[in-house]
């Protein structure tokens, strides 16, 4: 049975440390491990060991719920970034397996998030070029953390017959994930990815039922999540991540602020799927002139399961976001990244090793992490 996570710390945060369910999935407490960016797969896509120990040792040190990285759903178009896992392929789940089974055998539910990265990719080496709701060229520079330099390239228009068969893709891959024995499925709908260049107004200039009014942006999200939620067994959880900035932009918002979220949660919400997990990279106060964060709004507008992501590595803003009923649970990213032991030290009142921009310089892998940690001393 797995070890609790007990100590004096846990009376300064009850809800943050009381037990929660995702659909049949009992989590031990409502610290999640929130999907990172690692580039640490091999060259064509497939798990590793070094990522099993990864994803094991969150899975060991008290994390109520594991969300991995994001894996590409296809091979033509959908891989974002070098060294990225994919799920592609029926090699590529195979290799997932071990991770799987190393988070299981401490006890701990793992989810997969899968993607299709759109313009938002890197490098170019396996694609002839990218694909986007319109022929718009990404804002900002590539991600140096990620292997990029320049500019991003400008994106073809996607086609119709691309849509289906993208929807189709994110399907099958949620299907192969059921096969790897992940105990869920969260879509990346968020942070200017495929689906968010869809929803972004200026990333969608199409005249079309896709573009225009935000009901008609949030349209393709809306397709995944059907095809996802059909793909996989009925009690098996399935959500979405959601975010107004993106990687290449922090200060984008929603132009319609309250009615957007409305809009972009209800009709989210109606697709069937579980849970939202809302991404606010710039923290989760109120927005749009109210008293609620956007995961609160997450919340009001679709009623569903949600998790908040946003500088919730302070136990206090967590245990306050998840008081006030704005989320059910604390997705906690760079936290997580610094410190595996996060929720074990909160617990004990024990200091975490505080993130250092250094630990993902020059690049984001596990290898620079793991150098960072020797350099100073710091057991893995």
């Amino acid at each position: 049975m797995r070890e609790a996570v007990t100590g004096p710390g846990v009376r300064h945060y009850p809800v943050l440390f009381s037990s929660g369910a995702l659909g049949p999935l009992k989590l031990d407490n409502r610290a999640v491990v929130s999907p990172m960016t690692r580039t640490s797969a091999t060259a064509d896509g497939h798990a590793t060991a070094a990522m099993a120990d990864y994803y094991r040792d969150f899975a060991r040190r008290g994390w109520g719920l594991i969300v991995t990285e994001a894996a590409y759903v296809d091979l033509a178009y959908s891989q974002g970034y070098a060294n990225q896992p994919g799920i592609a392929s029926e090699s590529h789940a195979r290799a997932w397996r071990p991770v799987v089974e190393a988070a299981h055998r401490e006890g701990a539910p793992i989810l997969m998030q899968i993607f299709h990265a759109g313009a938002i990719n890197q490098g170019n080496h396996w694609v002839k070029g990218s694909i986007a709701p319109s022929a718009v060229r990404p804002l900002g520079e590539q991600i140096a953390r990620y292997g990029g330099s320049g500019p991003f390239q400008v994106p073809r228009e996607i086609t119709r017959a691309e849509m289906a068969e993208i929807v189709a893709g994110f399907a099958a891959a949620a299907r192969r994930a059921v096969a790897a024995g992940f105990d869920g499925i969260e879509v990346h709908g968020a942070n200017g990815y495929l689906p968010d260049q869809f929803l972004t107004t200026y990333t969608n200039h199409r005249t079309d039922e896709y573009g225009g009014a935000v009901e008609n942006r949030v349209r393709f999200h809306c397709e995944i999540m059907r095809a996802v939620r059909d793909a996989v067994p009925p009690q098996y959880p399935v959500g979405v991540r959601i975010s107004q900035t993106k990687v290449n932009d922090l200060a984008y918002a929603w132009p319609g602020g309250v009615d957007d979220a409305a809009a972009i949660f209800s009709a989210l919400a109606k697709t069937g799927i579980d849970f939202i997990d809302v991404s606010a990279h710039l923290g989760c106060d109120p927005v749009f002139g109210t008293d609620e964060s956007l995961a609160g709004l997450a919340k009001k507008f679709s009623g569903l399961t949600v998790m908040a992501n946003g500088k919730l590595h302070d136990p206090a803003k967590a245990e306050e976001l998840l008081s006030a009923g704005q989320a059910d649970f604390a997705a906690i990213a760079k936290g997580a990244l610094a410190d595996p032991a996060w929720p074990r030290k909160i617990a004990a009142g024990e200091a975490p090793v505080a993130f250092d921009p250094e630990m993902i310089s020059p690049l984001a892998t596990l290898d620079n992490t793991a150098a960072w940690r020797r350099r100073r001393g710091i057991a893995a």
